[in-house]
C-alpha cells in the first residue's frame, strides 16, 4: 500500500475508532456521577433537614452519591440562581421552601423567573402551621376568635418571626378571608416571638408545630386550628382553619427543582424515585414527628401548584403591603 493510501485509510481510521470507543461513555444511563443538591439556606434548618432526607433517600434510589450544597442568601435566590446557570443534565437539583413562591412578589427585580428557568420535579413535604392563643385569650375555636376580632377591630395582636415571613402572611390571609383586623407585631426569629406569646405581651400567633406542640401540651398555650386544607395527622384532633373558613390554606411546603431545559424523561426518572420513597413508612414517620407531612404529586401537578401559590401569595403581599425582611 502506498504511503498516501495508509494515510487516506489512517485519517478514516481514527475518527471511526474513536467514535466506537466513546459510543459506551455516551450511552451511560442517567445518573452516572454524582448528584448536587443546593440548598439556598443554612446547615440545621428546616429545607436543609429535608433535601438531607431526600438526598439520603434518592442516592441508593438510582445508585449514585447525593450529596447537599448549602448556598445561603437573599431568600434563597443565591442557591436557585446557581441551579438556573448550571448545566440541565440532571446533576445540579434545588430544594426550596413555600418562600420560592412569595419572593417574585415581594422583589422589584429577580435575578430568574420562578416558572420559567426552573423545571418542577417533586412536591415533596408539607408543613402546616398552628394558631395558638394565649389562654387568657377568650378564644377556643376559629369562630371565637372571628367574633372577637370584629368585636375589637385592630386591638388583638398576632406575632411573627419576621414581616413578609409565612406565618405574617397566614395572618394576613386570615384578615383578608375572614373579614377582620388582627394587627401584626414581628419579631426578630421565632423564639422571641414565642417568648413574648407565652408571656400573653401578644395574643395569638401561627406557628410551626415544632415550637408550639411543647407548649400546648403544658398548657401554657392554647391550640385552636391547623392551617392545612386537611387535617395533620401529627394532631388529627384539631380541625383546620378551612373548616371555618373554606379554602383557607397556608401550609408551608418542600419542592425539588432542576434546570428548565433538564430533559423530561430524566425529571420524571427523579420524580418517580422521589414519590417512591416519600410514600414509605419510615419517611412519613419520621417527617411526622416533627409535624411535617410527605407529600407526592407529578412534575404537571407541581407546576401548576406553583403557580397557583405564586399567584396567591402575590395577591396577599400586594394588599397587605408585606415585604420580606
Amino acid at each position: 500500500m502506498h504511503a498516501a493510501s495508509k494515510r487516506a485509510v489512517l485519517a478514516v481510521a481514527f475518527p471511526l475508532l474513536a467514535a466506537i470507543t466513546s459510543a459506551p461513555a455516551l450511552a451511560q444511563p442517567y445518573p452516572s456521577k454524582t448528584i448536587r443538591m443546593v440548598v439556598g439556606y443554612p446547615p440545621g434548618g428546616p429545607t436543609d433537614l429535608i433535601a438531607r432526607t431526600v438526598a439520603q433517600k434518592l442516592s441508593p434510589a438510582v445508585g449514585q452519591q447525593v450529596i447537599v450544597d448549602n448556598r445561603p442568601g437573599a431568600s434563597g435566590m443565591i442557591g436557585a440562581e446557581l441551579v438556573v446557570k448550571a448545566p440541565p443534565d440532571g446533576y445540579t437539583l434545588l430544594t426550596v421552601p413555600i418562600t420560592y413562591a412569595v419572593t417574585p412578589s415581594v422583589y422589584p427585580k429577580m435575578p430568574y423567573d420562578a416558572e420559567k428557568d426552573l423545571a418542577p420535579v417533586a412536591l415533596v413535604a408539607a408543613a402546616p402551621f398552628i394558631l395558638v392563643v394565649h389562654p387568657t385569650l377568650p378564644v377556643k375555636t376559629v369562630k371565637d376568635l372571628i367574633a372577637l376580632a370584629k368585636s375589637r377591630p385592630g386591638q388583638i395582636n398576632y406575632a411573627s418571626a419576621s414581616t413578609g415571613g409565612m406565618p405574617h402572611l397566614a395572618g394576613e390571609l386570615f384578615n383578608l378571608m375572614a373579614g377582620v383586623k388582627l394587627t401584626h407585631i414581628p419579631y426578630k426569629g421565632a423564639a422571641p416571638a414565642t417568648i413574648d406569646l407565652l408571656a400573653g405581651q401578644v395574643s395569638l400567633m401561627f406557628n410551626n408545630m415544632l415550637s408550639a406542640m411543647p407548649h400546648v401540651k403544658s398548657g401554657k398555650l392554647r391550640a385552636v386550628a391547623v392551617t392545612s386544607a386537611k387535617r395533620s395527622s401529627a394532631v388529627p384532633e384539631l380541625p383546620t382553619i378551612a373548616e371555618t373558613i373554606p379554602g383557607f390554606e397556608a401550609s408551608g411546603w418542600y419542592g425539588a427543582f432542576a434546570p428548565a431545559a433538564t430533559p423530561r424523561d430524566i425529571i420524571a426518572k427523579l420524580n418517580g424515585e422521589i414519590n417512591k420513597f416519600m410514600r414509605s413508612p419510615d419517611v412519613t414517620q419520621r417527617l411526622a414527628g416533627d409535624g411535617v407531612e410527605a407529600v407526592t404529586m407529578t412534575p404537571a401537578e407541581f407546576g401548576i401548584y406553583l403557580h397557583n401559590e405564586i399567584v396567591k401569595w402575590g395577591k396577599v403581599v400586594k394588599i397587605s403591603g408585606a415585604t420580606v425582611d
